[in-house]
């Protein structure tokens, strides 16, 4: 019954150490079932199908091998959209959405997404602010495939430009939206075996201090405003680092557990 299998699965999950077991064992039994969650809740005594219990069984014993729940269903949502994700990209997370809303503020005629990944922050503007003209870049080819698959998914491949490389020679936008690696070597260690053993390293790691790539990026920005995703403990740096470059305007946004998440600064 999926009453049992949920209630075995949470127990075997809970007892490997993974937070929200219970979740995470509704979340891939609705996608072995293809129910919904609240379905299965309220219909807990209904009988699995043998291929359902087989899929099932399956995604639990990757999830106790610690891989991400994204992966393993293949997809993860951001704002009002849906994205693919696989191996080959970073898990969009809740805190990334900043950078979205960021643009809706602002509401530029241009816009580039530097360091795409799976095209989330791209394919949520364009999404949600059909009037921009949208490039997005990342130097992943890998990255690239599935960010422009999923602009096909979504039905937004004409809205969004997609290119290799970082910042697009010669050109000009009115908002840079970056969330380049930014974790430090030195902490490397202590992230969960989910990042660790799962996502691309190239898209996480940094340097030392996990700001190379954006110390990197700044002093080549010449025109227009600059958004940055930064980890814990690095905006202060980061307000540094525009400044020493000729930005103005420079602000902080804090995300919903109260951690300065991006910073932004303008020319």
């Amino acid at each position: 019954m999926i009453r049992e299998a949920l209630s075995s699965a949470t127990e075997g999950l809970a007892a490997m150490g993974i937070e929200d077991p219970r979740l995470d064992a509704e979340v891939l039994l609705a996608a072995a079932t293809g129910w919904d969650r609240a379905a299965l809740i309220a219909d807990g005594g209904a009988e699995l199908e043998p291929a359902a219990s087989r899929l099932f069984g399956e995604m639990v014993r990757r999830r106790l091998r610690r891989e991400p729940v994204a992966y393993i269903v293949g997809r993860r949502g951001f704002r009002r959209i849906e994205l693919e994700v696989d191996r080959r990209v970073l898990i969009p997370r809740p805190e990334t959405e900043l950078l979205v809303e960021l643009a809706l503020e602002r509401r530029p005629a241009t816009l580039l997404d530097l360091g795409t990944g799976s095209g989330a922050i791209a394919l949520a503007v364009a999404d949600e602010l059909p009037d921009c003209e949208i490039e997005a870049t990342d130097t992943s080819p890998a990255a690239l495939e599935v960010a422009m698959a999923n602009a096909r998914r979504l039905g937004l491949e004409r809205r969004v430009r997609f290119a290799a490389g970082s910042l697009p020679p010669e050109e000009d936008f009115e908002l840079i939206l970056a969330n380049l690696p930014y974790v430090a070597e030195r902490d490397w260690a202590s992230l969960q075996p989910e990042v660790t053993g799962w996502e691309p390293r190239e898209a996480l790691l940094s340097g030392p201090d996990g700001l190379d790539a954006i110390r990197d990026l700044i002093p080549r920005v010449e025109v227009g405003a600059l958004a940055l995703e930064v980890g814990e403990g690095q905006a202060g740096a980061v307000r540094d680092l525009l400044a020493a470059a000729g930005f103005g305007a420079i602000e902080t946004r804090n995300d919903l557990a109260g951690i300065e998440r991006v910073v932004l600064g303008e020319r």
